[in-house]
């Protein structure tokens, strides 16, 4: 393992190399989900509910690692664009459930060219895209159990 002076300046700093390829990937995703009509965080919210729709917003904060005051505007933004809708629980009116809408399941139609193109892009083996991930995702958990 390298110490942090090991190397000069930022190309020596593990969170800068997380930092600029999640900065190189946000580029790549932005002129395609243009064509979607989203951002990407509003991509990724699109993404939980094509996997699973109907959950609440507690559940898809857990999902997505952001807090509901992050989560509620972008919501509204995608229930005002008609893709998703937002309704109270009536078994616990505290509980938003969200829905996708016709509108909002058809756009799943167009992921594929998505990540179809993200996967060119990022030429890689799905072996080691599993690995790679499941190394970020322990790095994150480790991370996040630091700042808890």
């Amino acid at each position: 393992m390298t110490k942090p002076d090991d190397n000069a300046g930022v190309a020596g700093m593990l969170c800068f190399s997380f930092y600029s390829a999640s900065h190189a990937f946000t580029q790549l995703y932005r002129p395609l989900l243009e064509t979607l009509g989203l951002t990407y965080p509003q991509y990724l919210v699109m993404v939980s509910l094509w996997s699973r729709d109907g959950q609440n917003v507690k559940e898809l904060g857990k999902t997505l690692f952001l807090d509901s005051s992050t989560l509620t505007p972008l919501l509204k933004r995608l229930n005002t664009a008609g893709l998703i809708t937002r309704t109270r629980n009536p078994q616990d009116e505290r509980e938003v459930l969200l829905h996708l809408t016709e509108k909002g399941r058809a756009l799943e139609n167009q992921n594929g060219d998505v990540m179809q193109c993200i996967a060119e892009a990022a030429a890689l083996e799905a072996e080691t895209v599993d690995a790679l991930r499941t190394t970020i995702d322990g790095l994150r958990n480790r991370l996040r159990a630091r700042t808890k």
